[in-house]
């Protein structure tokens, strides 16, 4: 009897919601290239289903994600290591572009890039049970870029702090520094995650999207530049009939309906 490979991720759809989950559990669930490759699909899939509102970023078993695979890091030849860290940066870039918010459910550690993961997420929710490390400076390897997303996340002395110590922070103080959303008992992650997917996906998606994709692009400008380009999409926005129908609604006090992408 011939066996099936276990997929590296899973991919369920419920209704408007994308649930992807990484699925190596006995292995803390590296981020090796086959599972960069299946997410990287996964997401590209997503991008032009239009049926899609809120993905959320799971994994099976007591770990998020123990970062790369440092087993299959061992005695590579420059190309293999560019390729890697290439691969892993493109995805993390996939996810910032996507026109559908993601969510991250940490029900557990989340490592190096397991933290970059979550860091890169536009939202994390995680259970009072996980814990946050970039130790790579542990094995000589200074985590440069899960570095990338964490000092965009949280304040700068708390990101060298975790790169310098190489020691994990908890649940708690992962959300006072913003890295997390919300923290909760491990019981109720699954119900805080849906209420949080739920509340978007309520928005109409072409606007939710254009606001993603404002909030990314205004980060790096200057007050006064983010400004000026920030009136001009809010203008363009206001035409829109999305945000016709939504004040219409308001004012008449009824639910909006949204057209369909």
């Amino acid at each position: 009897m011939s066996s099936h490979p276990t997929p590296p991720i899973l991919i369920e759809q419920t209704g408007p919601i994308v649930r992807l989950t990484l699925n190596n559990p006995e292995r803390r669930n590296p981020l090796g290239r086959p599972v960069i490759a299946a997410l990287s699909a996964a997401l590209e899939a997503i991008a032009a289903n239009t049926s899609v509102r809120v993905v959320v970023l799971a994994a099976a078993g007591q770990v998020f994600c123990s970062g790369h695979d440092l087993s299959h890091m061992v005695g590579r030849d420059e190309a293999e290591y560019r390729a890697l860290f290439g691969e892993c940066a493109a995805l993390m870039l996939q996810i910032r572009h996507l026109p559908q918010p993601v969510i991250a459910c940490v029900q557990g550690m989340a490592t190096a890039a397991g933290c970059q993961l979550v860091a890169t997420c536009d939202l994390a929710v995680a259970a009072n049970t996980a814990r946050f490390a970039a130790p790579g400076l542990k094995i000589g390897l200074f985590c440069t870029t899960p570095m990338v997303p964490l000092m965009r996340a949280v304040p700068p002395k708390i990101a060298m702090e975790l790169l310098l110590t190489a020691e994990p922070i908890s649940a708690d103080r992962a959300l006072a520094a913003g890295l997390l959303n919300r923290v909760v008992p491990l019981e109720q992650l699954e119900g805080a995650v849906a209420e949080l997917a739920g509340q978007i996906a309520r928005a109409s998606p072409q606007i939710v999207a254009l606001g993603k994709r404002a909030f990314y692009r205004q980060q790096s400008l200057d007050e006064a530049t983010a400004y000026g380009e920030a009136v001009e999409i809010i203008t363009a926005n206001a035409l829109q009939p999305e945000a016709q129908e939504g004040i219409a609604a308001f004012l008449e006090k009824r639910s909006p309906r949204w057209s369909t992408p």
